[in-house]
């Protein structure tokens, strides 16, 4: 029997919803002939959601498992109920319904990383193994099931488990960065030294060319060195993303007072949507790849400033992302050597 190409028939409150906006999925791993199964080894928690969690049980290992244990007992999913935010798995292919033609000759024991949320994977945890506080990270023995609509790609043999687990769960951003930008823009992106703002500077300065300009925005002095070092910004300013003002008066110092033509959030705390949108020109862009971004926030900001600013909420699927994040890897031995250290 088939289910919904989208996993509609996994839903169970509110009924005639997508799994993503229910309250709860089923999580039965009797697959549909339509669905795969797969033996999860590891969850790549969303930034912003796992922030989050970390800040609410006072950093405490334990309970930070119970969190996500409970989350995922009663949503049959993990979609944390703060950011509505899940993040992404890698595992073994268990099994493939019999009806379905998977993509890139996929077999089972194929090792695959997901590549929608876990905010709509229906999810089942035994237990969980492992917490990676540094880099959200959750090793578990579980399974999961996905649906005909929903992308993974096969890991690549030249980057180990946790490297593409890194790269692909950011695959988003640096892909939507190779879209936006073009030669000769100035680019202004927060959150500059993390996951996502790494790849987003290395894509970011590569498009702009000689006649553009990329700085980076990040908390600590300390990011702001090791950042310099990378030559992928041609400036890095210290500020704290939540204080519009003072972002607004580095930034503009450091494009030589001008405004950009691009701003990309990668921050993952709450309140940096006016950081964002005031550095832009009118007719100019502001990417947020941040998940704990406010629409709301965002576009009467906008409007409160009298900003006429194209919003572009974070989509983190866009064609070919998966490639262009794994090949920036391949292409900048400073990058890969970045991930490696903080994430391999």
């Amino acid at each position: 029997m088939n289910g919904s190409k989208y996993g509609i028939h996994r839903v169970i409150e509110p009924k005639g919803i997508l799994p993503q906006g229910a309250k709860k999925i089923s999580n039965d791993m009797n697959i549909y002939d339509n669905e795969i199964l797969i033996n999860v080894k590891a969850l790549n928690i969303d930034s912003a959601s796992f922030t989050q969690i970390e800040k609410e049980q006072n950093g405490d290992i334990e309970k930070i498992k119970n969190k996500i244990l409970t989350i995922v007992n009663e949503k049959g999913k993990m979609q944390n109920p703060v950011t509505g935010s899940g993040g992404m798995l890698i595992g073994t292919v268990e099994k493939i319904g019999s009806d379905l033609v998977p993509s890139n000759n996929l077999k089972v024991g194929d090792k695959i990383a997901t590549l929608v949320s876990l905010s709509l994977t229906p999810l089942r945890i035994n237990k969980i193994t492992k917490i990676h506080k540094e880099i959200d990270r959750v090793e578990i023995e579980g399974k999961a099931i996905l649906f005909e609509s929903g992308i993974y790609v096969k890991l690549p043999d030249d980057l180990t488990e946790n490297l593409a687990l890194a790269v692909l769960d950011v695959a988003g951003a640096p892909a939507q960065t190779s879209k936006m930008v073009k030669s000769g823009d100035s680019v202004l992106i927060l959150g500059a030294f993390g996951k996502s703002g790494t790849l987003c500077c290395y894509e970011a300065k590569k498009r702009v060319g000689p006649t553009g300009r990329v700085v980076g925005l990040v908390a600590l002095q300390k990011d702001k060195e090791e950042l310099i070092k990378t030559g992928f910004c041609d400036e890095v300013i210290v500020a704290n993303a939540v204080n519009p003002t003072e972002v607004l008066e580095k930034a503009l110092n450091a494009n030589n007072g001008s405004e950009y033509d691009i701003s990309i959030n990668c921050v993952n705390v709450e309140n940096t949507e006016m950081s964002t949108i005031l550095p832009v020109k009118d007719e100019g862009t502001a990417y947020f790849f941040s998940m704990a971004t406010s629409f709301t926030k965002a576009a009467l900001g906008a409007e409160g400033v009298s900003k006429d600013v194209s919003l572009y909420i974070g989509n983190g699927y866009t064609k070919g992302h998966a490639e262009i994040a794994i090949n920036e890897l391949r292409e900048s031995k400073v990058l890969r050597e970045i991930f490696e250290k903080r994430y391999a």
